[in-house]
């Protein structure tokens, strides 16, 4: 998959520009639907997407995947944010909703590894504003509280890790300043109870059809296809309910404060390592058991558990 994507012509002439606040650059490109390229073959195998349905509690869809190119010296960092905080302004009501982060490259501190608050997610949706940049960041001084409570993880990665976090993980990278480039594949799910109740730039609930895991070696460096203009995504805008104004927030309705607590769903956040040809992998499961029923009328403490998956 490293080789197809730095010959792959869809890539180079579909990456958009995303600045940071010192007006350095990461390259994106997104697309809705997986098809029968490399990467959307790897979306759909049974080892990710199995995977995926464990951790969500139930059939889940591709609601789309994406590319980050950070290139040497030039890569631009992302400000703290969680996926949620664009997500729920889409229209998905309950935060069932998780990403799989494939690495292409060697992640490292030096070239802009991914960073999350170890079980952040337990904190719920956080506000959220459309800032100069144009990117989406949160409310900072709750990222300097969580700070005092939660780890900070910088998940360096060797090519072909895998990395699962929870839809309301709180995350962020530095610039890249390193010779190397940093490049990773991010393929996005949603449970399929949870369909969007509008509509938006990402997909409502469609079936996803699973492959088997050896699909992935069949598909050896298969490209995007080119010449499909309906398949790439433009440059997405931020959602109209964020502000711009001087970072404010606009006020948002959180509609489970009022039933006892903002409900979660049961997996806070999750490492894995995959490898394709195992039969088998381990990953590293945080718990907040966590009724869905319940909305979060009951009150249960955290866990901590390790759990091996045969698949």
């Amino acid at each position: 998959m490293q080789n197809a994507s730095k010959q792959d012509p869809a890539i180079r002439d579909h990456l958009y520009d995303r600045k940071d606040s010192e007006g350095l650059t990461t390259k994106m490109m997104a697309w809705n639907h997986p098809d029968d390229s490399i990467y959307g073959v790897t979306a759909r195998s049974e080892k990710i997407v199995d995977t995926m349905e464990s951790l969500l509690g139930g059939e889940v869809y591709h609601y789309h995947s994406k590319i980050t190119a950070k290139e040497p010296y030039e890569g631009g960092a992302w400000e703290w944010h969680q996926d949620y905080g664009y997500w729920y302004n889409n229209g998905c009501l309950f935060p069932l909703m998780a990403t799989v982060m494939i690495a292409l490259d060697k992640c490292t501190k030096e070239n802009g590894c991914l960073q999350v608050l170890s079980g952040s997610n337990n904190l719920g949706r956080i506000d959220h504003a459309l800032l100069e940049s144009g990117q989406v960041g949160v409310d900072l001084k709750r990222v300097d509280e969580a700070k005092k409570h939660l780890e900070l993880v910088y998940c360096e990665m060797d090519p072909g890790d895998v990395l699962f976090f929870h839809c309301n993980t709180l995350h962020r990278s530095d610039k890249n300043n390193s010779p190397d480039r940093r490049w990773t594949l991010l393929c996005c799910y949603n449970a399929a109870r949870n369909n969007p109740f509008v509509d938006h730039h990402h997909p409502k609930y469609t079936p996803l059809k699973k492959l088997a895991n050896d699909e992935i070696i069949k598909a050896g460096d298969k490209f995007l296809d080119v010449n499909d203009v309906d398949t790439f995504l433009k440059r997405p805008t931020a959602p109209p309910e964020l502000s711009k104004k001087g970072g404010k927030l606009f006020a948002s309705l959180r509609l489970f404060d009022k039933r006892g607590g903002l409900f979660c769903p049961p997996v806070l956040e999750v490492k894995a390592k995959i490898y394709f040809l195992s039969p088998k992998i381990q990953i590293y499961v945080f718990l907040l058991p966590a009724s869905e029923k319940g909305l979060g009328k009951e009150k249960h403490g955290a866990a901590t558990i390790k759990c091996e998956i045969k698949l």
